[in-house]
C-alpha cells in the first residue's frame, strides 16, 4: 500500500469497536469464572458472594472508563499511559507504564488464545490432546490477518466480535425472561461437591482474592487510549465514543453473567466453561448453545487482536523516543508495524509453550501490570490538568484522582492477592525491561554523539585529502581469478599494497608462492605463521604491527576477495572464511586516526 493510502486505512467507529475492545468485551467469557474458582475452594454456599464482588468490579470499571475518556481528549496524539506518565511523571514513570503494558499485551495473546482453546475443547473433548497445537495455529492466523492491514484485520474481526456480543445479550435477554416467567432449572450440582459447609473459610482475603481474579475483567480498557492515532477523523471524538460503547457494554455482560450463574448455581468445572453452563440451562444443547460456543471461541482466539493493535504502537512510541530497536518504528508494505506484531506473536507463543497452554495457570500473572499502568496514567492526568488549568481543570482533575486512589488501591490488592501465584514475576519483568530500555537509548545517544559530524564537515581523522593515499591490504588463501580481481582493485586504489597468506597448509603456501611472479601484479607478498592453525589471529597481529611501525600513515584498507557460488546451498560446502574475516575485521579497532576500511571484491561463479 503506498503512503499516501494511509489515511483511508483509518478505522471507523464500528470497526475500532472491534479491534480495540475486544480483549475487553471477551474477558466476560472467564473473568466471572475467575471469580467463582477463588471463592468455591471455602464451599459452594459462599458462591452467592460472586454478585457483591461483580458489582465492585463494575463500579471500579466505570470509574476507569471515565479517567481513560480523558485521558483521549487530553492527549489525542495517542500513547496512552506512558505518554502521560512520562510528560507528567518523569521518564522512570513513563517506561515503568510502558514495560508494564508491553507485559498486559503478550500475556492478553496468551490468556485470550488459550481460554478460547478451552471453549473449542468445552464443545469438542476429544480435542484436548491437541491444545497446544490450537493455540500456536491460533496465534499464525491472527498474525497473518494483522500482516493485512489495520482495516482488513477490522473487517476479519468485526463479524466474531459482534456475534459475540449479540449471542451473550440474547442468553441474558432469555435467561432474564425464563427466571421471571418461573422456568429456568438451575444446574445440577458436580458430583463430590459439597454443597454448604466451610462458610467459616470464608476471609477478607479470600473475597480480595476473588476481587483481584475478577478484575481480569478490566484488561483492555486502555487499548483505545493507546491508538487514538488509527481512528478517522476527528480521531479524539471518535475515540471516546468508542470507549464509551465498549464500557457500556462490558458492564452489562459481565455484571449479567454473573447474575446468571448465581441465578443458576454455576460452579467452576475443568471439564465446562462457566459460559458453557450457563448457555446449556438457558439454550439447551440445540443450536443457539453450539452458536454460543463458536462465538465464544472465535472472540477469545480474536481478542489478542487488541493486543496486536496496541503493542506494535506502543513499541513504535518507545522505538521513536529512542528506548527500544528503531526496528520496531519501521511501517511495513501494509502500513502497519509489522516488526512489532512478529516479535509480540513470538514472544506470546514462548509463554504459551511455558505455561503449557493452560489459561489458569496464567490469568495470575494477569491485570498487575495493566493496574500499574492505570494507576500511573491517572495520577499523570491530574498533574496534567493542574498544569493546564483549562475548563472545569479541577473537576477533570477530582475524577482522575479518583481513578487513580482506586487502581492504586486495587493494584495493591491484586498484587499481594497474586504475590504467591506468580505476580512476582511481573515485577521482575519490568524491572528488566526498564533495564534494557535505558541501555538502548543509552547506545543511541552514544551512536548520535560519535556520528554526528563536526563543523568541519565530518568527525573524520584522515581529513578531506582526497589526494592521499593509504596502505591497502589484501588477505589471500589461493591464487584464483577471485583473488587476481582483488588485487586489481587494490592497486587502482594505492601504490602502497601488500598481500598476506596466513601459513596453514605447507602445500597451499608453496603454490601461492610459486605462482606469485606471473599472477602477483607486483603486489609484495608476506607469508604469515599461524601455529595454532587461526587465520584471525596472525592476521590482526599483522594489521597492528603496521599500524605501530607506519602511525601516520593514515586509512588502511582491506580489501577481502570472496567468490559467490551459483546457488545458495553451494555456500554449505565451503569454509566461509570470507565472511567471518570480515565480521571479525570489522569490530576490530586501529589506532587512533588509522582507521580500517574493509572492502569485500565478490566473484560470482556461474551456473
Amino acid at each position: 500500500m503506498p503512503t499516501a493510502a494511509a489515511e483511508r486505512e483509518r478505522l471507523t467507529k464500528t470497526k475500532a469497536l472491534a479491534v480495540f475492545s475486544s480483549d475487553a468485551l471477551s474477558s466476560v467469557a472467564y473473568a466471572t469464572e475467575e471469580i467463582l474458582l477463588v471463592l468455591v475452594g471455602a464451599g459452594t454456599a459462599i458462591l452467592s458472594f460472586s454478585l457483591p464482588i461483580g458489582l465492585a468490579i463494575t463500579a471500579l470499571l466505570i470509574i476507569v472508563a471515565t479517567s481513560y475518556y480523558q485521558t483521549i481528549h487530553g492527549y489525542p496524539s495517542g500513547g496512552g499511559a506512558y505518554a502521560v506518565a512520562r510528560e507528567n511523571l518523569g521518564v522512570s514513570a513513563g517506561l515503568t507504564a510502558a514495560a508494564a503494558l508491553l507485559i498486559d499485551y503478550v500475556l492478553t495473546v496468551s490468556v485470550s488464545i488459550t481460554a478460547g482453546a478451552s471453549a473449542l475443547i468445552s464443545a469438542f473433548p476429544d480435542l484436548a490432546a491437541l491444545r497446544l497445537e490450537i493455540c500456536l495455529v491460533a496465534v499464525v492466523i491472527v498474525v497473518w490477518a494483522n500482516l493485512r492491514g489495520v482495516r482488513e484485520s477490522g473487517t476479519v474481526f468485526a463479524i466474531p466480535t459482534y456475534a459475540f456480543v449479540a449471542t451473550v445479550l440474547l442468553m441474558l435477554a432469555v435467561g432474564g425472561l425464563r427466571h421471571a416467567g418461573g422456568n429456568l432449572t438451575p444446574a445440577a450440582l458436580p458430583a463430590g461437591q459439597p454443597e454448604t459447609g466451610a462458610v467459616h473459610a470464608l476471609t477478607v482475603f479470600l473475597v480480595l482474592r476473588a476481587f483481584a481474579s475478577g478484575c481480569t475483567a478490566m484488561t483492555g480498557i486502555e487499548a483505545i487510549s493507546n491508538g487514538v492515532q488509527a481512528f478517522r477523523e476527528p480521531r479524539a471524538s471518535n475515540a471516546g465514543k468508542t470507549l464509551l460503547a465498549m464500557s457500556a457494554l462490558l458492564a452489562v455482560m459481565f455484571l449479567g453473567v454473573t447474575v446468571l450463574a448465581q441465578l443458576l448455581r454455576i460452579t467452576p468445572s475443568p471439564h465446562e466453561t462457566v459460559v458453557s453452563q450457563i448457555g446449556r440451562c438457558v439454550f439447551g444443547d440445540g443450536v443457539l448453545h453450539l452458536t454460543l460456543q463458536a462465538a465464544t471461541m472465535l472472540v477469545l482466539f480474536l481478542a489478542a487482536n487488541t493486543s496486536f493493535a496496541g503493542f506494535p504502537r506502543l513499541s513504535a512510541i518507545l522505538a521513536r523516543d529512542g528506548y527500544l530497536p528503531r526496528q520496531l518504528n519501521n511501517i511495513g508494505d501494509r502500513l502497519v508495524y509489522s516488526n512489532g506484531i512478529i516479535a509480540l506473536a513470538a514472544l506470546a507463543s514462548v509463554l504459551i509453550i511455558l505455561f503449557g497452554a493452560q489459561p489458569h495457570r496464567l490469568i495470575p500473572l494477569y491485570a498487575v501490570g495493566v493496574f500499574l499502568a492505570f494507576t500511573l496514567s491517572q495520577a499523570g492526568m491530574v498533574h496534567h490538568w493542574r498544569k493546564e488549568r483549562g475548563r472545569r481543570w479541577r473537576l477533570k482533575a477530582a475524577i482522575n484522582g479518583l481513578g487513580a486512589v482506586t487502581t492504586g488501591i486495587v493494584l495493591v490488592v491484586v498484587f499481594e492477592a497474586k504475590l504467591a501465584h506468580g505476580a512476582w514475576m511481573v515485577v521482575i519483568l519490568v524491572s528488566v525491561i526498564i533495564l534494557a530500555c535505558r541501555s538502548v537509548k543509552h547506545h543511541y545517544q552514544a551512536f548520535t554523539e560519535q556520528m554526528t559530524p563536526t563543523a568541519n564537515g565530518a568527525k573524520c581523522p584522515w581529513g578531506l585529502d582526497t589526494e592521499r593515499r593509504h596502505k591497502v591490504v589484501v588477505p589471500l588463501a589461493r591464487i584464483d581469478r577471485g583473488s587476481v580481481s582483488a588485487l586489481r582493485f587494490a592497486r587502482s586504489l594505492s601504490n602502497d599494497v601488500t598481500a598476506v597468506v596466513v601459513n596453514l597448509d605447507t602445500q597451499d603456501t608453496a603454490a601461492v608462492q610459486a605462482g606469485w611472479p606471473t599472477w602477483g601484479l607486483n603486489v609484495p607478498l608476506v607469508v604469515l605463521d599461524s601455529p595454532y592453525r587461526s587465520v584471525i589471529g596472525p592476521l590482526l597481529a599483522f594489521l597492528e604491527k603496521t599500524d605501530l611501525r607506519d602511525p601516520e600513515k593514515g586509512l588502511a584498507v582491506i580489501v577481502v576477495p570472496e567468490f559467490v557460488p551459483a546457488r545458495w546451498w553451494h555456500g554449505l560446502l565451503h569454509n566461509q572464511t570470507a565472511r567471518l574475516l570480515k565480521a571479525t575485521l570489522l569490530h576490530a579497532r586501529g589506532l587512533p586516526g588509522r582507521e580500517r576500511v574493509i572492502v569485500d571484491v565478490p566473484y560470482h561463479l556461474e551456473r
